[in-house]
């Protein structure tokens, strides 16, 4: 149970939730109840965009920016604070993984902060497989090939600027640095960490070994911290400048997919879920990681999570490409082409997660027309097939992807729990619900400001440390799909 909030002190909390498209930062608190318990009640203040940006053939970033909008956003959350009559009492900051910065002995930046999708990793990946056997880096690390890894970026710069990673001091994934800016203290928290396919799950440390051996430094590695952690209070200047006393920051569960995920109101051991946006993680919660040779041959990635648990997923291109495709249209609004898509029939499939999808581009609905060429399936003719083979395709691929975590861990799964941006896409829920013939539970949209939220009220005392889930339950409504018949293909 959530327990008896009728006592706790009237605190808010900020969350800083940066995703590859944008970021968003709110306040959260909980509202008592008649019945003595409490709601969970979350308040976006601000809103900003944020893209890679193109400098020389290479994606950097914004750093800068995204800080500048951050401190944007705080002034405005300790504004809101005042009108409340609620003092902001904690700051936790989440981002996508495996992009970070390389900090010289001024702590200043070297070369930038790259994005993942930046070619620099082109390669990579495979040349190292051929010396080093896939089975021999996933008994160690337990995570999924991809060629962003934070491994594979280590060794691009090893490769074409040596001399930063001699200059580095530290090195820090994005939500690390955010931190490190906000309190002047350096550390790593675990569920980002376990991303960087570089740590280790078993002995839950930096798999030190594995960088000697591919000839990478590790040094400059900070202290590993959990989710729920106080880093440090507010940087004094910063407290003052932004009139935010007596604010600590927490390392909340800082890979965005690990907050969603905690905020995901789950109900069994056998319930899966989909961290639908941008990308969409499809997975299970496990009592610890799978490293078996199912889980390798599916190269599925085992995650730290949130109260010490171990998330077996599989990255799926996700809504990515018709943002792309949408992008390429000249942005018309999401729910005409939900609309078109609803009334369009395709009998064409592509797999999302072919590599010609990663990179950004105007040409988007064209890759997918080449693909559906070479594929010998027809060609979309309209935006709205366009988009009904995206969703079909994504559905069909949640399918595959579930059979491979059900093969691997032996568990047969009784329901989906789609959380984020994604969880607003009825079509491509009831697409899910019918490919999959599972019934789909979607919700929250902030799963992961929540999930976020939930990380800094358990380190604050505010709710006992695993309760979040039946708090989501009775704060947000949930929308339920059941399967109606098969999608085509």
């Amino acid at each position: 149970m959530s327990g008896d909030f009728s006592g706790q002190r009237p605190s808010l909390h900020v969350a800083i939730d940066l995703g590859a498209s944008g970021g968003r930062v709110a306040i959260g608190w909980l509202e008592a109840q008649a019945d003595s318990h409490a709601k969970l009640e979350v308040e976006i203040v601000h809103r900003f965009p944020n893209s890679a940006v193109p400098i020389r053939s290479h994606l950097h970033w914004d750093i800068v920016g995204l800080w500048r909008e951050i401190l944007h956003g705080l002034r405005l959350a300790a504004t809101r604070g005042r009108e409340l009559g609620r003092p902001v009492s904690s700051i936790g900051v989440d981002s996508w993984a495996v992009d970070f910065a390389l900090l010289d002995e001024r702590d200043e930046i070297l070369g930038g902060v790259r994005s993942y999708r930046d070619p620099r990793t082109d390669g990579v990946m495979d040349a190292l497989l051929e010396s080093i056997p896939r089975a021999e880096i996933y008994g160690v690390t337990g995570l999924q090939f991809l060629l962003f890894n934070t491994l594979y970026q280590l060794l691009a710069i090893q490769r074409d600027a040596p001399d930063q990673l001699e200059q580095a001091r530290s090195v820090l994934l994005i939500p690390d640095l955010l931190h490190f800016w906000l309190t002047g203290r350096k550390v790593c928290e675990r569920t980002n960490a376990s991303t960087t396919q570089f740590y280790n799950p078993s002995s839950r440390d930096w798999a030190r070994d594995l960088l000697e051996r591919v000839g990478l430094p590790h040094g400059f590695l900070s202290q590993i911290v959990d989710a729920g952690e106080i880093i440090a209070p507010l940087e004094p200047r910063l407290a003052a400048e932004l009139g935010l006393p007596d604010v600590v920051v927490v390392a909340v569960g800082t890979h965005d997919t690990a907050s969603a995920v905690a905020a995901a109101p789950l109900t069994s051991q056998s319930s899966a879920y989909i961290s639908s946006g941008t990308w969409s993680l499809v997975g299970l919660e496990t009592h610890a990681p799978v490293l078996n040779a199912v889980a390798l041959e599916a190269n599925l990635t085992n995650e730290a999570g949130v109260n010490d648990t171990n998330r077996l997923l599989k990255n799926v291109m996700g809504l990515w490409i018709l943002q792309e495709c949408r992008r390429a249209w000249g942005n018309p609004d999401w729910a005409v082409l939900y609309e078109e898509a609803r009334d369009a029939l395709t009998d064409a499939r592509i797999d999302p997660d072919d590599a010609r999808y990663l990179a950004p581009g105007l040409d988007m609905p064209q890759r997918i027309a080449a693909h559906c060429a070479e594929l010998e399936q027809p060609i979309p003719q309209s935006r709205g097939e366009t988009v009904r083979l995206i969703l079909e395709s994504l559905a069909m691929r949640y399918a595959t992807v579930l059979r491979e975590l059900e093969a691997a861990t032996g568990t047969t799964v009784d329901a989906i729990y789609v959380v984020g941006g994604g969880s607003q896409v009825a079509l491509l829920n009831e697409l899910t619900s019918s490919a999959t013939r599972l019934p789909v539970i979607a919700g929250p949209v902030d799963a992961t400001l929540i999930g976020n939220l939930l990380v800094q009220l358990g380190a604050l005392g505010e709710i006992e440390v695993g309760t979040g889930r039946e708090l989501v339950r009775t704060s947000f409504s949930l929308e339920h799909y059941e399967p109606k018949g098969a999608t085509n293909g």
